[in-house]
């Protein structure tokens, strides 16, 4: 039977319950949003008179939850339009409505008795063979169905989603005692190709596979803290990016999350896990009671591990239960990282060190280490699952296997016993069978030691996508220092970045004209993407400062016609070329995007053309770009001041897109040409399937445009006294003044004394001469030094 979903159902509108229905609605789903009606009246209803009969009334529990999910930050929808996806109501008056719904989705309160109460209602009004789904975080499913018709345990199992539903990953389908094979299949395969999750089939076991390890991760660190005597800020500074994790690290997370959200998680570990070998680290340590009992669960609480007093932040002392200043941590083992890119390259470094550091990655790998192997067949048969679990649910880069991996199995097994920890049995067969490895890769796919064939075996599912660290060296056809060129089959290359945040400097020119090169001569397309944390960052402001600084204007003005020459290449060569950005996706990264032959992005991009803050213009095609893409939209008998100066804004307002779909209203991305891929994974190779499609329909190279239209005296005259007034009204400086008027120039084609059609290369000449004649100004060199230095922008 072929399944779609259409609509679906969401019963509870809290943080979790919100955020799902968002998620949807973001996907184009159309959502029914439920919740209980309120049992009293507020000040403000009685005073205009409402009842409890009101619908105004019944509604308000879950249009508050919604209307405060939409304002929060980060926001949970892609654009607040598809907010109009989304129908709210009450259990009362409109569960009948679910008989429509091709899925409903329980999220209320973690209380197996209300669930209850709330699946025999479901049972009541559902359609035959509509899934029921709960998002529990940990009771068992098993209990959950019990007493429900045939046909509703058939289609019923856990759907775990982890908070915020839109950003984390991991989406968790525990089975219940009668699920069927056909709606676990289909859960699995809509989680990743329309959710854009990473599916986990879990067992019915307490806090599944996420919660299960990255619970006993935190507590483990609860106890070791006190144990080695560690501040809260040495705990963080250990276990963030330096090993792969989120900046939150370990305590900042917990104060996001919530400390009661975490506590409940330990105690039904504690409860219903008594055989666990490590069941005491899951028994609150006495400084996590005594929190719990004060109420500083964090930042919901407004205190937690750590709490802000105007400007400051302040930690707890984890011995006197006070808050004071923070403490800076360092540790010798970390500076010996430093050069060490990579985080999965560090761990060999970290356990070997000599000081405090090295003690504890000692001790909390060896523990991690061996409660994952013993978590194997308990808690999943595959070990790979638990890894994606930790990724997609966790922010971690690698998973605890591939990090006992980058150590060495048998360097880890010995780290274990030296610990007095006990690995699983297996894990020893393993080594004694001549597999030194959980993983390996076999032509361009992973495989994974699977402990019941005792054999390494194919991770299933990886053929929809294109995992380039596994052809990265085997498929690799050119290389510098900025770039590799790799051979994506079927005559399709990819050209992946790797400078440091994938700026764009001469070396990765070089390579993208390299890769123009190769492709016109022996290929079909050509795709630029990575799988980096971010597309690129923009070109690399170090060199333009650097020469800004020494005055060498005539080489800067060769650099910057590199880039744009090399943009205009992107745009005019005899193959299609398609680029894949997501994540940041800034200035002269935005700039590729702009000139691609198709853009596949992924939905988490945030795009902008963000040169202001450093203060210049677009110098790489963009500005010209805006003013060819505004003429494009000019229509007989419009305002096509009003078009013009939307695309001026985007750039001189250095607007972000907070997704994908947000940089089609910014002009950055263009209906009919551009989509959108919601599950990152896949982004490569979707890119490389349109690249294909574009070469086999007939690809021809394009003709330069010389039909612009530019507005001239008139739109320069209306740009000049908007700066004015902006300067007056002090919302802009003397400097953003210049830099605006100088964008002004370029968009308005120079001061024409009427509207006329100029070429690309005309506005590229006065893109280019603007932005070298800012490269003189003082203050756009302290802009360029202080974001090199600090990593934001200077107003100045």
């Amino acid at each position: 039977m072929k399944r779609t979903i259409k609509k679906v159902a969401v019963i509870g509108s809290g943080i979790m319950g919100s955020g799902i229905a968002c998620h949807f609605a973001n996907i184009g789903v159309e959502v029914l949003l439920l919740d209980i009606i309120p049992k009293e009246l507020t000040e403000i209803e009685s005073e205009k008179g409402l009842t409890l009969e009101s619908k105004a009334v019944r509604n308000r529990i879950v249009n508050e939850h919604l209307a405060n999910s939409l304002k929060s930050k980060p926001s949970p929808i892609y654009s607040q339009k598809f907010a109009s996806r989304i129908t709210t109501g009450n259990t009362t008056d409109d569960m009948a409505k679910i008989t429509s719904v091709d899925w409903i989705i329980e999220v209320v309160v973690e209380r197996l008795d209300i669930k209850k109460l709330v699946f025999e209602q479901i049972d009541q009004y559902r359609t035959a063979g509509t899934l029921v789904t709960s998002n529990t975080s940990g009771i068992p499913i098993h209990f959950m169905s019990e007493g429900r018709s045939e046909d509703f345990q058939k289609h019923f199992c856990g759907t775990h989603f982890f908070n915020p539903a839109r950003y984390l990953k991991l989406f968790e389908i525990i089975p219940g005692p009668k699920t069927s094979t056909e709606v676990l299949d289909f859960l699995n395969n809509y989680g990743e190709k329309f959710l854009g999750k990473t599916s986990v089939v879990a067992k019915d076991t307490p806090a599944f596979i996420g919660n299960r390890i990255g619970v006993f991760g935190i507590q483990s660190l609860f106890h070791l803290v006190k144990e080695m005597n560690l501040t809260i800020e040495e705990v963080d500074k250990l276990t963030g990016p330096v090993i792969g994790r989120p900046k939150s690290a370990t305590f900042r997370t917990v104060d996001v999350v919530g400390l009661d959200t975490l506590v409940h998680v330990a105690n039904g570990i504690y409860e219903n896990c008594p055989n666990d070998e490590a069941h005491k680290l899951f028994k609150l340590p006495e400084f996590i009671t005594k929190m719990v009992e004060n109420k500083w669960f964090g930042s919901k609480t407004a205190q937690g591990f750590y709490k802000k007093v105007d400007k400051d932040i302040l930690s707890l002392d984890l011995n006197t239960l006070e808050y004071r200043a923070a403490k800076k941590a360092s540790f010798a083992t970390l500076e010996l990282t430093k050069t060490i890119e990579k985080p999965i390259d560090r761990f060999k470094v970290l356990i070997k060190g000599q000081d405090k550091a090295g003690e504890f990655y000692r001790k909390s790998f060896s523990a991690l280490f061996a409660y994952v192997s013993n978590r194997v067949p308990e808690i999943s048969d595959e070990l790979y699952k638990i890894d994606d679990a930790m990724k997609a649910g966790f922010g971690w880069e690698n998973g605890p296997f591939e990090i006992w991996d980058a150590i060495g199995v048998l360097k880890g097994f010995e780290l274990i016993k030296a610990e007095g920890h006990t690995p699983a049995a297996w894990v020893n067969e393993m080594l004694a069978s001549g597999n030194s490895s959980f993983y390996t890769v076999k032509e361009g796919a992973t495989y994974f030691y699977d402990i019941t064939t005792k054999s390494q075996t194919k991770v299933p599912g990886q053929d929809a996508f294109i995992i380039l660290n596994n052809i990265r060296e085997s498929k690799k056809v050119w290389s510098n220092s900025g770039a590799i060129i790799e051979d994506l089959g079927d005559g399709i290359l990819n050209i992946e970045f790797k400078s440091k945040m994938n700026t764009i400097g001469g070396d990765v020119l070089q390579a993208i004209n390299k890769g123009i090169d190769l492709a016109e001569k022996e290929y079909s397309g050509l795709v630029i993407g990575n799988q980096a944390a971010n597309f690129s960052v923009g070109a690399n402001i170090g060199m333009i400062f650097m020469m800004a600084v020494e005055q060498e204007y005539d080489e800067l003005n060769m650099a910057i016609k590199m880039f744009q020459d090399t943009m205009m290449r992107v745009r005019y060569s005899s193959i299609p070329v398609v680029v894949a950005p997501h994540g940041m996706t800034f200035g002269g990264g935005c700039e590729m995007s702009l000139h691609a032959d198709k853009v596949v992005a992924a939905a988490e991009t945030y795009m902008g053309l963000v040169e202001f803050g450093v203060g210049v213009i677009p110098g790489g095609g963009g500005s010209k770009e805006m003013t060819l893409r505004a003429s494009d939209l000019f229509r007989k008998n419009d305002v096509e001041l009003n078009t013009l100066q939307e695309y001026f804004l985007t750039i001189a307002m250095a607007k972000v897109s907070t997704s994908g779909y947000e940089a089609f209203d910014t002009g950055l991305l263009q209906h009919g040409k551009d989509i959108i891929v919601v599950n990152k994974d896949r982004q490569i190779a979707e890119a490389k399937k349109h690249a294909l499609l574009m070469a086999e329909a007939g690809y021809t190279q394009p003709i330069r445009r010389n039909d612009i239209k530019v507005l001239g005296k008139q739109a320069l005259g209306m740009f000049l006294v908007g700066t004015d007034q902006m300067l007056a009204g002090k919302y802009i400086s003397e400097h953003d003044k210049k830099i605006a008027n100088k964008l002004a120039y370029v968009m308005a084609g120079g001061d024409l004394s009427e509207p006329t059609l100029v070429s690309e290369q005309y506005l590229l000449d006065l893109e280019r001469e603007a932005f070298l004649s800012l490269c003189t100004e003082r203050k756009t060199l302290e802009r360029i030094q202080y974001m090199l230095k600090a990593g934001k922008p200077l107003r100045n």
